[in-house]
């Protein structure tokens, strides 16, 4: 019976071009995986961090007017309940990062530009606090606006949102692609080796004890493609990691990937191995039942 098991499945070796496949299905997979990870962390990182800033406009086209209204408006900021910190933005800074745009007339003065103040609210429901701030800053003047930062953050988590929802279809599928492999491989490899699953049948064996030989072949195939799959698709994931860190931009540099994450990632090639266990194991079964 072992003579018969080796000549059957031989062990110790890569058969066929099954475990490539399944490695370059678990290098996709784990990519897509993280990617869909990744998003989801820079969607709560980013929307964590901007829920609790709004950004204060003076709209007045009086330049002493507005100055005087930005510092009513940023000492009223301090003495409220619901702000954390008030940061006045300084105007010949604000007239530096539009010049580019609007060229010499964002310095000369005649141009209206808005007093902008950043403002940090306290923790809590940011809904009403800004609420709270319009109310305040309305019965000041009409002429000053609030615009919380989340308002701007919201096409782009929805866009993100998107991505991780693509993401985590692809997963679908490939974890479907690689479930049809393995069931082709495993009627491939029973219909090849039917003569001897006869004879096994002859010498007492089971359809369960003959299956378990192919689920066996078929698992180690699949833990060394899963495994040299997610090897690589490790370290594309480092050094994209090292490429988005090396930009300084605050939002690509959301994107990461927390230990847990990392937990998810490390347990899909052991998903794949079961996977690709229980498809081998039904397909040959089934195969074996038509026999009868």
């Amino acid at each position: 019976a072992a003579a018969a098991r080796h000549r059957l499945l031989p062990e110790g070796r890569v058969a066929g071009p099954m475990p490539w496949v399944i490695a370059i299905m678990m290098f996709l997979t784990v990519l897509a995986a993280a990617a869909g990870l990744g998003l989801g962390t820079a969607v709560k990182s980013v929307g964590a961090e901007l829920a609790g800033r709004v950004t204060v406009q003076i709209v007045e086209a009086n330049a002493d007017r507005r100055e005087e209204l930005s510092g009513r408006a940023a000492r009223l900021l301090r003495e409220s309940g619901d702000v954390q910190a008030v940061h006045p933005v300084d105007p010949a800074a604000l007239a530096d990062q539009i010049k580019p745009w609007l060229g010499e007339e964002a310095v000369s003065g005649d141009l209206p530009i808005p007093a902008l103040i950043d403002v940090e609210l306290t923790p809590g429901s940011a809904h009403a606090r800004v609420d709270r701030l319009r109310k305040a800053m309305a019965a000041l003047s009409p002429n000053i606006r609030i615009e919380p930062h989340a308002a701007f953050l919201q096409p782009l988590g929805r866009l993100l949102a998107a991505l991780g929802g693509l993401a985590a279809g692809i997963v679908l599928l490939m974890a479907i692609a690689t479930a049809a492999i393995v069931v082709l491989a495993a009627r491939a490899a029973h219909d090849s080796h039917r003569g001897t699953i006869d004879v096994l049948h002859l010498m007492g064996a089971t359809d369960v004890q003959i299956a378990r030989l192919f689920q066996r072949r078929i698992g180690l195939d699949a833990l060394f493609g899963g495994l040299l799959g997610f090897a690589v698709a490790l370290l594309v994931i480092l050094l994209l990691g090292a490429r988005l860190t090396a930009t300084g931009s605050d939002l690509l540099a959301a994107i990461s990937l927390p230990w847990t994450s990392w937990l998810i990632l490390a347990a899909l090639p052991l998903g794949g191995v079961l996977l690709a266990t229980l498809a081998a194991r039904w397909t040959v079964l089934r195969s074996l039942g038509r026999l009868l």
